[in-house]
């Protein structure tokens, strides 16, 4: 069986792939390389004073990775509903009745 992949499924695969990336991988290392903290909570000291927050805000980073996701599922559902070619399916051939 040969999969034969359109416009449709190399832009899908490129954008949800590419934002799943950008939102973990890339912003990830950004924030490793920006130092503590590393998580998504400011960090505060005795008196509650913010003295340090993320580089890259997480609520950028959940985004990025929910649309990546929202492509995937859209991509899903498009697929579910495309009509399939199989070109292993014998051709149809009309026959003469007596």
């Amino acid at each position: 069986m040969q999969q034969h992949t359109t416009i449709i499924d190399k832009a899908a695969m490129a954008l949800s792939g590419g934002l799943l990336l950008l939102g973990v991988v890339v912003l990830g290392i950004v924030e490793l390389l920006a130092g503590k903290p590393y998580g998504a909570a400011p960090l505060t000291n005795d008196a509650g004073e913010v003295i340090a927050t993320p580089m890259v805000d997480p609520t950028l980073r959940t985004g990025l990775v929910l649309a990546g996701l929202l492509v995937l599922a859209l991509y899903g559902g498009y697929r579910l509903v495309a009509p399939m070619k199989d070109e292993a399916a014998p051709a149809q051939q009309e026959i003469t009745a007596d």
